[in-house]
């Protein structure tokens, strides 16, 4: 029985831009109807090998196969036409254009020298019926959601005939519920015989839903084989080049005195009596299902959103509703979710990103003490091991991993007694994200409050002393570090069984 021949092989590809050497050496084969991960820490060089593959960057070396010809791709219409697709984690789509007109942008049907509007929302509906996707093919793309906008990107692929799909983090910004349907998408074009590329860094993805795998570091090619040869463990140890033994370091401590208490607090149609407390060097987790209201928990707490009743106290002192600088000054932090949009000036320095909080406290006169500026930047930067070339970059410059330290650094330099992080490790790849629990729990450990929120389970177990599970706006349980287990907090978070253990 003969071999089958991969859709598309890169053989021996390089790529430097000046001086820096971002693929040195890297093979990919990918085979109709497998999907095939591309695993590698932010920087691993997998987003320059997928430009190469879909026309943006030419290879300086290497070979490229589509179908058994040797191609050389001059630009993305051409990798387009010879079958290659590209998802990106925010489609790039015309809002005020129909579905259809996206699917079909520049290839509308024609009758009589005008677009056969009809015929075009007859062949995208075919699409969509195929994919299986309820979409309506003559709805305005604007109000789409990302998952729904990803499913137009993928009709648009079909409609060219592609035959290789690259999906760089497609799930990176979906709920659950979003990401199974888009995996099932996925299995749909599997089973029609195309080839998948998944770009993720959450593994477990990687695991249900791909075939096989290829391991990126530093640019170079690690190792390429089926997924069922594969660890958790060796896919880490490939992507960082040392064992990560602890991806959850947390460090025991006897937790001190209250620093953070939330009484009976609530907002009209969000959530409702919420109460807790979290003492000086303790993390405690917060749990539950996208849409359970505990990030809107968190806002109200920093001032952001208001309230409708009750109170808030750190370290026995009242904090004002809706007032974020009072929340400042008594010692709360916040890292939002969304770390581009609400944590960082993209634009600005990293060392003014990482010293926004702070100043006032680095003027001198009216003028700011730029050696004082430098200097606190470096302290918190050092501490946090962020990786970059100049403080002076734009922190744009950074990968996701170094921007949330950036984002740590910015509220570390207030010196809080209570520290709010909402999904801290969103985005970032596997090594970033053992830094970053490594400096939350030497946090803790140094006396510091800590409340994490976060849907990513394994995280929640790993690094809370206690978990408060949310549901539909209410706190329904509390579980032990002892107690806690990913069945036990589901079981709480969809209202399955009795709420277990009591709110404090």
């Amino acid at each position: 029985m003969t071999e089958p021949q991969p859709v598309l092989a890169l053989q021996h590809a390089s790529k430097s831009f000046g001086p820096v050497r971002a693929l040195s050496d890297v093979s990919l084969e990918l085979y109709s109807g497998e999907a095939h991960a591309l695993l590698g820490e932010n920087g691993a060089g997998k987003s320059t090998l997928v430009k190469i593959l879909s026309g943006v960057h030419r290879a300086d070396g290497g070979e490229l196969w589509v179908d058994g010809q040797l191609r050389v791709f001059h630009s993305p219409a051409e990798a387009r036409d010879a079958g290659i697709a590209i998802i990106y984690q925010e489609p790039t789509l015309f809002p005020d254009l129909t579905v259809a007109e996206n699917v079909l942008m520049g290839r509308q049907p024609l009758r009589r020298g005008r677009i056969d509007r009809r015929a075009m929302l007859t062949h995208v509906g075919r699409i969509l019926q195929e994919l299986g996707v309820p979409l309506d093919p003559a709805r305005p793309v604007r109000g789409l959601s990302i998952a729904d906008q990803q499913l137009v990107e993928i009709a648009k692929a079909l409609s060219f005939q592609a035959r290789v799909l690259i999906m760089d983090e497609p799930t990176a910004a979906l709920t659950g519920q979003e990401t199974e349907r888009l995996f099932r998408v996925v299995r749909t074009l599997r089973a029609r015989g195309a080839a998948v590329l998944l770009i993720t860094h959450r593994l477990e993805e990687a695991f249900a839903e791909c075939q096989r795998f290829t391991i990126m570091r530093d640019g170079r090619w690690v190792s390429s084989g089926p997924a069922a040869a594969y660890t958790i463990d060796s896919v880490v140890r490939g992507m960082v080049g040392r064992d990560v033994r602890e991806l959850y370091p947390k460090l025991p401590v006897t937790p001190g005195e209250v620093a953070l208490e939330v009484r009976g607090l609530s907002r009209r149609g969000v959530f409702r009596d919420v109460s807790f407390v979290v003492r000086r060097g303790e993390i405690v987790g917060l749990a539950g299902l996208v849409g359970a209201g505990r990030s809107e928990v968190a806002r109200s707490i920093f001032g952001i959103d208001p309230r409708d009743a009750g109170e808030v106290r750190v370290q026995g002192r009242t904090i004002p509703a809706g007032n974020t600088q009072a929340a400042m000054r008594a010692g709360i932090g916040l890292v939002p979710e969304d770390r581009r949009q609400q944590g960082l000036v993209m634009d600005l320095s990293i060392e003014r990103n990482a010293t926004l909080t702070v100043l006032n406290r680095l003027r001198r006169g009216w003028l700011m003490d730029r050696a004082a500026e430098t200097q606190t930047a470096s302290d918190w930067t050092s501490r946090l091991r962020l990786k970059a070339h100049r403080l002076t970059d734009p922190v744009s410059t950074l990968s996701g991993g170094n921007q949330q330290k950036v984002v740590l650094a910015k509220w570390l330099a207030t010196g809080p007694a209570v520290l709010i992080v909402d999904e801290p490790t969103r985005g970032v790849d596997v090594g970033a994200k053992a830094e970053v629990h490594r400096t939350l729990a030497e946090l803790a450990a140094g006396g510091l409050a800590v409340v994490m929120i976060s849907s990513d389970l394994p995280e929640v177990l790993g690094m809370a002393d206690r978990i408060l599970v949310m549901r539909e706006g209410a706190l329904v349980g509390e579980l032990s570090r002892q107690d806690a287990s990913e069945e036990a907090v589901m079981y709480l978070a969809t209202g399955q069984q009795p709420a277990i253990g009591s709110v404090a």
